[in-house]
């Protein structure tokens, strides 16, 4: 753990902590390793790049880029001369354009080649387009930008990031995320698994989102560790990353981890070996897939629990020698949780209600959405909107999403424990439940199953039979769709309304 860790207040603290020798970022496709006196002399030259192109504090600086240097050194410089605001490189012109309008971006960075749709939307608003260049000894900088004026290092409480919620309902919420916040949740992480310099992370997840940002990225940026960031996920050449590059820990999503497993089989793969743990989070983890990865890996999987309006992490199994349980998404990490009902009024343990949280890196409130704020914020608690119970030491344990519990006739059903029980069926690899309209019971559950690979000819009926003897006769699917994959995300998480819509018609 990195000296002084406890004064990092903002992004900028958090990159000055390491010694400048150390390697900071790993390209290993292009074989480039950037060091921390490299990759701080990058950032605040973009950052002053930045300002000279008239970017004040709060300006929202757009970046729509791939995976690697340039969209790691461009949110820190973006987040120090104003404010980033990372988009999907795979959004289409009509979703860019809402973004950039919904931002108010004063301009938009890209690669040197690609990103038609980003170009075109950012033309069509006025908004200027600047390309952003790698040389091939890894230092990236803006092309064409003027120079002149330096950019003031922030203050705690300017925005650093701002992100959208998932928007399965409705228009998507800007979450403003302060250097405070992300300088907190960094340092929760970095204390929670003990990161250190010697520490060196595989980045699989996207960069414009907290997950790949915060957890991957900055963590281990605090901990003067080095980050290995590939072009983007490729199960065929994992392990080699993670052999030749010594990495000690990745995190993901459970989609992710499927792939892996399914590719090795039952054979330990080689660089496995050099792994501290495996970290799990954006999705939830099935008890199933924990002891596989572990029993197949040989390395402790810890599961987590995060969210954009938290800055990400909010709880995680701790490392062994200290428990972790299946199911669980572990204890607060920095973070205090509580369990609510619908008044406000707090359950005792044990009791399933509303997941609350409350701590320095739980966001304000989202950007003026008075209606919003009112719903998810009541005396000082954030509300997740997540359905789960606290057992007696503290472990948390999710149900659900409160907006997609099944009502079956006044019968309120937790789709994971459906979703456990179709996974146990020995011919499936994924299952997700939902709940469609029944003229008589309200919702009624249906299922989405994809199979196994020399299982794919297993009946519908096997696994509805395989149900029937390990649920209730209300929570059993009474219609099982077979799929080849499920829709989800771009960072992977599953949303089990656009689930239902794409497979019932609901």
């Amino acid at each position: 753990m990195i000296l002084g860790m406890s004064s990092t207040n903002t992004l900028l603290d958090l990159i000055r902590s390491a010694p400048a020798t150390n390697t900071a970022i790993v390209l290993p496709e292009a074989g480039i390793q950037v060091s921390y006196h490299s990759f701080r002399e990058q950032v605040q030259g973009m950052a002053d790049a930045l300002a000279s192109l008239g970017v004040q504090p709060g300006d929202r600086v757009a970046t729509s880029l791939p995976n690697g240097l340039a969209a790691i050194v461009s949110f820190i410089a973006a987040s120090v001369a104003g404010t980033a605001a990372p988009l999907n490189p795979g959004y289409r012109e009509d979703e860019v354009s809402f973004y950039l309008e919904d931002t108010a971006a004063k301009l938009l960075l890209v690669p040197p080649d690609g990103q038609a749709d980003a170009r075109k939307a950012a033309e069509s608003r006025g908004v200027p387009v600047y390309s952003l260049e790698t040389n091939d000894k890894g230092f990236v900088r803006i092309a064409g930008a003027p120079s002149g004026k330096t950019a003031a290092p922030p203050s705690p409480d300017d925005t650093a990031l701002v992100l959208h919620t998932s928007g399965s309902t409705g228009r998507p919420k800007r979450v403003p995320i302060l250097h405070r916040n992300l300088a907190a949740s960094t340092r929760n992480i970095v204390e929670t698994y003990t990161l250190t310099e010697n520490d060196v992370s595989l980045c699989v997840m996207p960069l414009f989102h907290v997950h790949g940002l915060v957890a991957s990225t900055l963590s281990t940026l605090l901990s003067g560790g080095r980050v290995v960031v590939p072009n983007k996920f490729n199960a065929l050449t994992f392990w080699r990353t993670v052999r030749d590059t010594k990495a000690t820990w990745y995190s993901a999503v459970p989609t992710i981890h499927n792939l892996l497993l399914s590719r090795a089989g039952e054979t330990r793969p080689d660089g496995a070996e050099g792994l501290r743990f495996i970290r799990s989070c954006s999705a939830s983890l099935p008890a199933e897939m924990m002891e596989k990865m572990e029993r197949i890996f040989g390395v402790p999987v810890l599961e987590a629990y995060g969210m954009t309006e938290a800055s990400h992490q909010m709880s995680s199994n701790p490392q062994p020698p200290q428990a972790r349980k299946p199911s669980s998404v572990g204890k607060g990490t920095g973070v205090e949780i509580a369990i609510m009902d619908d008044a406000g009024s707090m359950l005792p343990t044990g009791t399933p209600g509303e997941v609350v949280i409350q701590g320095p890196n739980v966001v304000a409130g989202y950007e003026n959405n008075p209606e919003a704020n009112a719903k998810s914020y009541t005396n000082g608690w954030f509300r997740t909107g997540d359905q789960g119970f606290l057992d007696a030491e503290g472990y948390l344990t999710l149900t659900g999403r409160l907006k997609e519990l099944i009502n079956r006739g006044g019968e309120k059903i937790g789709p994971r424990e459906i979703d456990e029980v179709l996974l146990a069926h020995p011919a499936v690899s994924e299952a997700v439940c939902f709940g469609v309209p029944h003229p008589g019971w309200g919702e009624e559950v249906e299922a989405v199953v994809v199979f196994k690979e020399g299982a794919k000819d297993t009946p519908a009926a096997d696994v509805m039979a395989f149900c029937k003897e390990r649920l209730a006769e209300f929570k059993r699917p009474k219609k099982i769709h077979i799929a080849d994959s499920i829709p989800r995300t771009a960072t992977g998480k599953i949303q089990r309304g656009n689930v239902g819509k794409a497979f019932s018609g609901a």
